[in-house]
């Protein structure tokens, strides 16, 4: 089951340092350049992920093509994909020992959710971490 709990979804929050982003944008107007600035401000470490932007650089983060690339170990993977395409994205955060998956708001895939619970990752789906970490009061990493 995924996490639905506000204590559960806390835990998570406050034991993540490094998070993957995929579907990062360099677009202001986009939710995950926004979301990424907020989670960056909040200490987190954010690694953006889009392979159409390789190589540029987003809130001075290097932008990779996919998770393989990374050599840091990941806490949480956040999805920033529509539902069909957040199997694929589950799948990479599996194969890279990610400890957990965050589906963005409206984004649910319970297939890829079962797949994450089975190999060991915690599972928050159609919630967005920009939202939660004000209203569960997350303290500020430093």
């Amino acid at each position: 089951m995924p996490l639905t709990s506000d204590e559960d979804i806390r835990a998570l929050l406050d034991e993540t340092r490094t998070i993957a982003l995929i579907g990062a944008s360099d677009r202001p107007n986009r939710p995950s350049y926004g979301v990424m600035a907020m989670l960056q401000e909040h200490g987190y470490r954010v690694i953006p992920i889009n392979p159409q932007i390789t190589g540029e650089h987003i809130h001075g983060e290097f932008v990779f093509r996919e998770l393989n690339q990374l050599g840091d170990p990941i806490d949480m993977v956040d999805i920033f994909r529509n539902s069909a395409a957040a199997g694929e994205a589950v799948d990479q955060a599996i194969a890279v020992g990610a400890k957990a998956v965050w589906m963005q708001l409206g984004v649910i895939n319970e297939e890829a959710a079962a797949r994450a619970e089975a190999a060991g990752l915690k599972v928050v789906m159609d919630r967005c971490p920009a939202i939660e970490i004000p209203r569960l009061g997350v303290a500020r990493r430093s």
